[in-house]
């Protein structure tokens, strides 16, 4: 149902939206979400899963259930047989790519998301709101009748065509990267020998994954035949082209849909307006190369959810919501960037540009520290948030699973309620805060004390040889109410 009053209204029923209603649901926080499909979009686009995402998941206990419908591969591939070999460079849990349809990914994140209690509501579309400087209010198309809705914050996780963007008047600056993009999902009579297949031959690429019931998604790109989206995809054309990229078209058969897209690269400039966020696609588009998309935008919403639920209860430090768009925005830039290099080079038509590109990505992944900074680009691990001034090196760096002592045994496990976790060398107090900071006691006994954020990242790291001091860690980050 639609409720007259929410803390949070998120728009779009996606991996983004769901994680982060989700998140905030499991905060105490009352949140709806309207997705205007009914059933949810039959497009699914991502199948890739990367180890950062995969660490959200295990720092809220669905980890295991993503990785139950899909297959893992420890090397990706990206030009021919150049291999960025992702089990020897990832300090991981899970140090591989995940290969799962998007649909399952949301299946998973939709049924937490009730679980915790968040209010999700299909076939309702966002008409307009306005930002009343002490909350929002929206208009909501929902069962032939526009319902008014107040919320505190609203976000915008509702794809590349965002309404909420489109309300706030906020430009999509950007371009076309690949036109014509050809889509289907079709049998095969081959099975192909790689979990996932790709490969680019300058003037033709290729992608097939499985969907882990029979079925593959296809994606197809021509240099030569640039059609609109509109235009009709016949089977032939679809299997020429995968011929031209992977030498064979697996004998694929019997499709049960067929389409044309294109791929942008966009983002907009501010990720917040006011009361007023927008995540994943509404903020952010890029190539598909990296397979990084619905994984950046799981990450954005990881990012704000407890920041939100900590403005909505009145905890938040000053600035907290602000740092949403400092942290998140440089990320997508830098996704942006690095997808569009690997489509690019991809793309090489002559013969000698491949040459020289083929001999520079070997060379380069042969150095242990640009292949180990390449791996954690991809990944999503090695990206960090911006650090203070004078602060320890690691802060603003994504916390590893460190072990603990304890009924629970890592920190990981530790996370999954939702808090800050303050790893310490022996028990200590947080007098007036355990209702936000869970105390842990690290395994190692050399392990520095260390405070992290429920998104897993890193902020505050004390001195391993003097007495944890609650005080000075939590200081910046979590008040009193």
């Amino acid at each position: 149902m639609i409720p007259e009053q929410t803390d949070v209204l998120v728009v779009g029923g996606g991996p983004t939206g769901l994680l982060l209603a989700g998140d905030l649901a499991r905060a105490g926080v009352a949140v709806t979400l309207v997705e205007k499909h009914a059933h949810g979009s039959d497009l699914t686009r991502a199948f890739a899963v990367h180890a950062r995402t995969l660490e959200q998941f295990d720092a809220r206990g669905v980890a295991e259930e993503v990785l139950g419908g899909g297959n893992t591969i420890a090397e990706l591939r990206i030009f021919g047989d150049i291999h960025i070999r992702l089990g020897a460079l990832l300090d991981s849990r899970f140090p591989y790519l995940l290969i799962t349809p998007q649909s399952r990914v949301e299946e998973v994140l939709r049924k937490r998301a009730v679980e915790h209690g968040a209010n999700l509501v299909a076939a309702a579309e966002l008409v307009t709101f306005t930002d009343t400087g002490d909350g929002v209010a929206a208009q909501i198309r929902y069962e032939d009748s526009i319902r008014h809705v107040r919320a505190a914050y609203l976000v915008g996780a509702d794809g590349y065509r965002s309404r909420v963007r489109e309300v706030l008047g906020l430009p999509f600056p950007g371009k076309a990267v690949l036109k014509s993009i050809m889509l289907a999902d079709v049998l095969l009579r081959e099975e192909p020998r790689d979990v996932l297949t790709v490969n680019g031959v300058g003037d033709a690429f290729a992608f097939i994954a499985p969907f882990g019931d029979g079925w593959y998604r296809i994606f197809a790109w021509n240099r030569h035949d640039q059609a609109p989206d509109s235009a009709p995809l016949d089977l032939d054309e679809l299997r020429e082209n995968t011929r031209r990229a992977l030498g064979t078209d697996f004998g694929m058969h019997d499709p049960r849909w067929m389409s044309r897209f294109h791929s942008d690269e966009r983002q907009v400039e501010s990720y917040r307006v006011g009361r007023v966020f927008l995540a994943g696609d509404a903020a952010h588009v890029h190539s598909p190369a990296g397979g990084q998309g619905m994984n950046t935008g799981l990450q954005d919403a990881a990012n704000l959810g407890w920041k939100l639920a900590a403005a909505v209860r009145g905890w938040a430090p000053d600035g907290l919501l602000d740092s949403y768009h400092a942290e998140r925005h440089p990320v997508g830039r830098e996704v942006l960037r690095s997808s569009g290099a690997i489509i690019r080079a991809a793309m090489l038509e002559s013969k000698i540009g491949q040459f020289a590109r083929n001999t520079v990505a070997r060379g380069a992944l042969a150095l242990p520290p640009i292949a180990h900074r390449i791996a954690g680009s991809v990944s999503g691990i090695g990206f960090t948030y911006p650090r203070p001034h004078g602060a320890h090196h690691l802060v603003g760096t994504r916390a590893t699973d460190i072990a603990l002592t304890g009924e629970v045994d890592r920190l990981y496990e530790a996370l999954r309620e939702g808090k800050f976790v303050l790893v310490a060398n022996a028990p200590v107090a947080v007098n007036g805060q355990a209702e936000r900071v869970l105390v842990a006691v690290a395994a190692d006994p050399e392990q520095p004390p260390m405070l992290v954020r429920p998104d897993g990242y890193i902020a505050w790291v004390g001195d391993r040889h003097t007495m944890v001091d609650p005080g000075a860690a939590l200081r910046d980050w979590v008040r009193t109410a």
